[in-house]
């Protein structure tokens, strides 16, 4: 398995590990900052170094069991039990755990099921079972940058898989079920503003989140209406 050093410290760029096994177009470390693919937030991007020797990482996906894939091009120069340091690209992982803390707001300002979300470097969307005449962009826009302005704590913990089962509307993605059978499943708290299971990297504080604007609203399908978020900061 690979300890996933994001869980409890989303803001370790960097860490010391040993590699278990490499491949053609793979590496395997015994622990890693990089988040895998997941959840609608892409895997991490960065470098492997060993010495003078750098490798990039193109990608991180989820392997076999717990394990954790760092994929690169072709076979990497590293070999099972060497030491590494591992570095991902912060400004890149920094704008996802942004994106993602402000779609955790966007569950709470639309009161719909999540039927489907993603996000990008650019941009993220959720996409909600819900009539399209039910979502207003400048009221959403407006109280999503209140709950930023807000400054309000992000928390991690965890819930009992039992306590979970008992409490269905935890869980606010139709599409997507959080895994069970360790026991618990690991959370996200915003204040009293947002509750929910989830297995990704998130900010410490709304306030870092920063000014967001709802792109666009448009219909996916009949149950998919899909609401758009950029920053603020970014061209139009």
């Amino acid at each position: 398995m690979t300890q996933s050093l994001f869980h409890d410290d989303a803001y370790a760029c960097t860490c010391e590990a040993t590699v278990v096994r490499c491949e053609a177009g793979i590496v395997v470390l015994d622990r890693t900052v990089f988040y895998a693919t997941g959840g609608g937030q892409p895997g991490d991007t960065g470098q492997l170094a060993a010495g003078d020797l750098t490798v990039p990482v193109i990608g991180t996906i989820k392997g076999e069991g717990d394990e954790i894939v760092h994929q690169v091009e072709g076979m990497p120069p590293l070999a099972a039990g060497q030491a590494v340091v591992a570095t991902l690209d912060w400004p890149r992982r920094h704008r996802l755990m942004r994106f993602h803390t402000a779609l955790h707001l966007l569950c709470a300002v639309v009161d719909a099921p999540v039927t489907g979300g993603r996000m990008a470097e650019d941009k993220a969307h959720l996409d909600f079972d819900i009539d399209m005449a039910l979502l207003d962009g400048e009221a959403i826009e407006r109280r999503l940058n209140e709950l930023v302005l807000a400054d309000l704590p992000v928390a991690v913990g965890a819930i009992r898989d039992e306590e979970l089962d008992a409490n269905p509307g935890l869980v606010k993605t139709m599409s997507v079920q959080p895994p069970r059978g360790q026991g618990s499943v690991r959370t996200i708290r915003i204040a009293d503003v947002d509750y929910q299971p989830c297995g990704g990297t998130h900010l410490a504080r709304t306030g870092e989140v920063g000014p967001v604007r709802v792109a666009r609203i448009r219909s996916e399908g009949r149950r998919n209406k899909r609401v758009t978020l950029v920053f603020a900061e970014d061209p139009a």
